[in-house]
């Protein structure tokens, strides 16, 4: 059974910095895209970050030079390194998984909290 397992969240000030960590569990992690999303209270889930098995990464216009993505391949976990914190960053963080195949994500962790305060 693959799982998805977050942890790093907080509060953090304005200006601060967090790392997230999602540990895989199963044969998810081997081959696959892994990402982070977000949603905050009363918006819609969105992309943050995504890295490749080869460690290509992507990010959201909305992070990018703030965030970054990294995963440990021989220990199964993908990090999300998040400096500058904005109040806007508010949200809970989705740790994600997808085949090379498949258009959308295919497994999804339980989420953990990020509070930045002002």
């Amino acid at each position: 059974q693959v799982q998805l397992v977050e942890s790093g969240g907080g509060v953090v000030q304005a200006g601060g910095s967090l790392i997230l960590s999602c540990a895989a569990s199963g044969s998810i992690f081997s081959s696959n895209v892994m990402g982070w999303n977000r949603q905050a209270p009363g918006k819609q889930r969105e992309l943050v970050a995504t890295i490749t098995r080869g460690g290509s990464t992507r990010y959201a216009d909305s992070v990018k030079g703030r965030f970054t993505i990294s995963r440990d391949n021989a220990k199964n976990t993908v990090y999300l390194q998040m400096n500058t914190l904005k109040p806007e960053d508010t949200a809970v963080y989705y740790c994600a998984a997808k085949y090379p195949s498949s258009s959308s994500w295919d497994y999804w962790g339980q989420g953990t909290q990020v509070t930045v305060s002002s």
